[in-house]
């Protein structure tokens, strides 16, 4: 991943500009922060190797400059009619200055580009894109989103294009881009509580994402059908399927400690119906997790003569990442209730 300098400077002006972005107080520094952002993923998606990636990042340029350019335009006519770039200033227009942000982070119904750009990437830059290329369109958002009918539709959206669509999928790319799609329905309504309770919905979100794409990395594989014969080491199939039902949300695994909490705070704050609504779409993203489990363990299950062994499987990142995405809510719950 990082194999020479070139890409070692893209990842830190990459990271540099997510700081920018969510340490900056006007629009102006915030939307540069985004463009060195996006100039930076651009060549850390490219890979001579495949032919995808060429296909993928001109996609994602191309969508990410729009949204750029309409945020742009946007900040430019707030500014003329406010007489201020300061976010505070300009967050009463929060609706209109959310469009091009949540294009950028990926959401319903502004998610056409995600899973075709997701289809053409390596795993490393399908992480990078589900993880940290949320974070400074998110943080954004959080500073101008007020409850409102648009912000409703845009999390039903999310949740019922990411449950749906996950259903006929046969690629693990393709199902990992909808399950990220219906997260983002769940992380716009935390942002409905509170900042501390998006940032911990995040967290979680990013450490499940990180076994699983670990986890898929190692084995090298790509398609459902493949995880099927995938019998060289019963207990990775199991940590890999296990952490997946946890991504799922099922309990009592650490992704359900998320969703417990906003389910909770939003039907303490009257937001019964949506959260009704996302519960059972929820269950549906649930079902496809467990119909490719039941299948892979109990349907088609063979066991070779011969084993492999994976490297690294046994390395003490991997391992810690797992285990923390499957049993976190044995632990989560006392510190989490001292900081909320």
């Amino acid at each position: 991943m990082l194999n020479n300098s070139t890409k070692v400077m893209f990842y830190m002006t990459l990271v540099g500009g997510i700081l920018l972005t969510i340490s900056s107080n006007s629009w102006v520094g915030a939307w540069t922060g985004l463009e060195i952002n996006l100039l930076s993923f651009i060549p850390i998606m490219t890979n001579n190797e495949n032919i995808y990636t060429t296909e993928a990042s001109m996609k994602y340029f191309l969508v990410q400059a729009l949204a750029s350019s309409l945020l742009l335009f946007v900040i430019t006519t707030l500014t003329v009619i406010e007489k201020s770039q300061l976010i505070s200033k300009l967050s009463s227009h929060g609706s209109l200055m959310a469009i091009p942000l949540l294009l950028k982070s990926g959401a319903a119904p502004l998610h056409w580009w995600f899973p075709s750009v997701m289809e053409g990437m390596s795993w490393m830059n399908c992480f990078i894109l589900m993880t940290l290329q949320k974070i400074a369109p998110m943080i954004l958002m959080s500073n101008i989103i007020l409850p409102s009918l648009q912000l409703t539709m845009v999390i039903l959206s999310s949740v019922v294009v990411g449950s749906m669509g996950g259903l006929n999928q046969v690629s693990l790319r393709k199902m990992m881009t909808y399950s990220s799609i219906n997260h983002m329905g769940w992380l716009l309504a935390s942002l409905l509580i509170s900042n501390n309770l998006w940032t911990i919905y995040f967290m979680i979100y990013t450490l499940m994402t990180t076994a699983i794409i670990l986890m898929i990395n190692m084995s090298k594989i790509s398609f459902i059908n493949q995880t099927f014969t995938m019998n060289h080491d019963s207990m990775f199939k199991f940590l890999l399927f296990t952490t997946l039902l946890s991504l799922g949300g099922l309990p009592p695994f650490t992704g359900f400690f998320p969703k417990w909490i906003v389910i909770q705070y939003m039907i303490s704050n009257n937001y019964i119906t949506i959260t009704a609504m996302m519960v059972v779409f929820s269950l549906i993203t649930l079902f496809y997790y467990l119909r490719i489990t039941y299948s892979a363990f109990l349907i088609i299950h063979t066991k070779t003569s011969w084993n492999f062994k994976l490297p690294n499987k046994n390395s003490l990142l991997n391992s810690t990442m797992i285990f923390s995405s499957i049993m976190g809510l044995l632990v989560l719950p006392i510190p989490m209730s001292i900081y909320l």
